[in-house]
């Protein structure tokens, strides 16, 4: 995919630390008062968990299996309409977590709803890469990766165990994505490590949402195309936003996303090792 022109203005990137519940009012009006900080901050998009509206099996309060849960389809529906309201009266784009009901005799996905600024639910991506738990007892996988652009940064997103997966982020990368919005509910250290390492791999930025009550493992944060982190909420299970503005005529970035990244497409075409090079 053609990278898009060249943005000229720093974008500001908003991340949530929510706690994620199996009350989905409760989670829904966490969700709107974070908009609502976070267009107070200047934020053009805010970024939340896995399962933040919705909820997450794995939760021990849910007895580790979907069934033991028994979703409120109808309370989830009209959250999301809520969610999707609050983000044209606030002008801001937001992407949250929630399982999409599939029928009453399919399995839902686990998946994150993309809501522009206009209020329009413009996409939603579906967990592709699950757990052997998930795949087992709870959901149905995705089948895509999606892509969207705002003011000339164009991103992509992936769940939580995704980050094991190497290939799916360089697919991403292959599709011009700047900014990754990865949505986690897992309290593995080794994912901080697997977003700074995909990150510097790719030369984009990596954001990482986790709910408040794992950030003892890993917190909510923003890694650099360095595999720097350059902001990071805190580790004391609290309900906490971070703002950061994401550039690509930062210096502290322009050789990685100016030199590395552009040269490792040229490397992995493979021509220049042709005949020497020649």
């Amino acid at each position: 995919m053609t990278p898009l022109p060249h943005a000229s203005t720093a974008f500001r990137l908003a991340i949530a630390q929510s706690p994620v519940t199996l009350d989905v009012r409760n989670n829904g009006s966490t969700i709107r008062a974070l908009m609502a900080e976070a267009k107070s901050l200047g934020a053009k998009l805010i970024h939340f968990p896995e399962g933040s509206l919705s909820g997450y099996p794995g939760d021990p309060a849910s007895k580790n299996a979907l069934a033991d849960w028994r979703v409120d389809w109808d309370a989830l529906a009209e959250e999301i309409e809520l969610v999707a309201r609050a983000a044209g009266e606030l002008g801001v784009w937001v992407v949250f977590g929630a399982n999409h009901y599939n029928g009453p005799d399919c399995r839902p996905n686990n998946s994150l709803y993309v809501v522009d600024g206009s209020g329009k639910m413009l996409a939603r991506y579906d967990k592709r890469l699950l757990s052997f738990t998930e795949i087992t007892d709870w959901y149905a996988a995705g089948q895509s990766a999606i892509t969207f652009d705002v003011d000339g940064y164009r991103f992509g997103c992936a769940l939580c165990i995704e980050l094991q997966y190497s290939e799916l982020f360089l697919a991403y990368e292959q599709l011009g994505v700047d900014i990754m919005l990865v949505s986690s509910y897992s309290d593995d250290p080794a994912f901080a490590l697997l977003a700074q390492g995909h990150a510097a791999l790719n030369s984009y930025w990596v954001s990482l949402a986790v709910p408040a009550q794992y950030s003892h493992a890993a917190p909510s944060g923003l890694a650099d195309p360095n595999g720097e982190w350059t902001a990071s909420c805190s580790h004391d299970a609290s309900s906490e936003l971070i703002v950061v503005d994401i550039d690509r005529d930062n210096p502290s970035v322009d050789i990685a996303v100016n030199k590395r990244r552009p040269w490792r497409r040229v490397a992995r075409q493979g021509d220049i090792y042709v005949s020497g090079g020649s």
